[in-house]
C-alpha cells in the first residue's frame, strides 16, 4: 500500500501542477480521489478536475486547510502570502504544508501558520506534467523523516525526487526547475541542422528528440 492512501490531501490552487499531481495520485493507484480536495477561484476549472479525476472541490481554501492532514500549496509565489494569511489559522497542529511556490523559504512560510505545522518546500519541473519531473524537497524545522518520506511519495508519483538541505534549492531551481528551457533550444538547434542538410522537419524533430532521450536514459542508467 501507497505510503499516501491513508492520507486525505487537500490542494490549494488547481493549476497545471496541481493536475500533474493529481493525475499521478489517481491515475497511478496512491491515493483513493475521495480522499482528494482541490480549491481554487475558477469553479469551471475544478470542475475539469472532477470530471477528469473523480475528486472532491471547493472554493473555500479554508476549507481545505482545515479538512486535509496534507496540504499542498500550489500557487504562484506572488500570492503565496495572501493565501497563508487566509488559511494560516486553520491548519491544525501536525498537519504536513507542502508548498511549490519558487523562492518562498520554510521560515516564511512556518511563520505564518500555527506552532506545529509541519512544512515541506519542493521544486519540481514542468515535466511533471507527463510523468517524467525531477523534484527537490527540503525539511523544514518542524519536518520529521516521516514527512519526509510522504512527501517524496507524492512526486515519485510524478517522476523522481531528492531529498536536499534548503540552501540548495536555489540552484535547483537553475538547474531542473529552468533546465527544460535550454534542452528545448537544443532540440531545436538539432532539428534546424537536421532540416539544413536535407530532413523533413518531422524527421529531424522526430531523430533530435529520440536522441536527447536515448542519452538521457543511458546516463541514467
Amino acid at each position: 500500500m501507497s505510503i499516501l492512501a491513508s492520507h486525505s490531501i487537500g490542494f490549494i490552487g488547481a493549476g497545471n501542477m496541481a493536475e500533474a499531481l493529481i493525475r499521478g495520485l489517481v491515475h497511478g493507484g496512491h491515493v483513493p480521489a475521495g480522499r482528494i480536495t482541490a480549491s481554487g477561484p475558477r469553479r469551471d476549472r475544478l470542475e475539469e478536475l472532477v470530471r477528469g479525476y473523480g475528486i472532491a472541490i471547493t472554493l473555500d481554501n479554508r476549507e481545505v486547510a482545515r479538512g486535509s492532514g496534507l496540504v499542498v500549496l500550489a500557487v504562484k509565489p506572488q500570492i503565496l502570502d495572501k493565501v497563508l494569511r487566509e488559511v494560516g489559522d486553520q491548519l491544525q497542529p501536525g498537519t504536513l504544508v507542502v508548498s511549490i511556490a519558487a523562492g518562498v523559504d520554510t521560515e516564511a512560510i512556518e511563520s505564518a501558520v500555527a506552532e506545529g505545522v509541519h512544512v515541506v518546500r519542493a521544486m519540481p519541473n514542468t515535466p511533471a506534467l507527463i510523468g517524467a519531473g525531477a523534484t527537490a524537497i527540503s525539511p523544514g524545522k518542524h519536518a520529521s523523516a516521516a514527512d519526509l518520506a510522504t512527501a517524496k511519495a507524492l512526486f515519485d508519483a510524478v517522476g523522481i525526487t531528492v531529498v536536499l538541505d534548503e540552501s540548495h534549492l536555489d540552484a535547483v531551481t537553475g538547474l531542473s526547475g529552468s533546465g527544460p528551457a535550454y534542452i528545448f533550444l537544443i532540440l531545436e538547434a538539432l532539428s534546424d541542422a537536421g532540416v539544413k542538410v536535407g530532413l523533413s522537419r518531422r524527421d529531424a524533430q522526430l531523430l533530435a528528440a529520440q536522441t536527447v532521450l536515448g542519452s538521457a536514459k543511458m546516463l541514467m542508467e
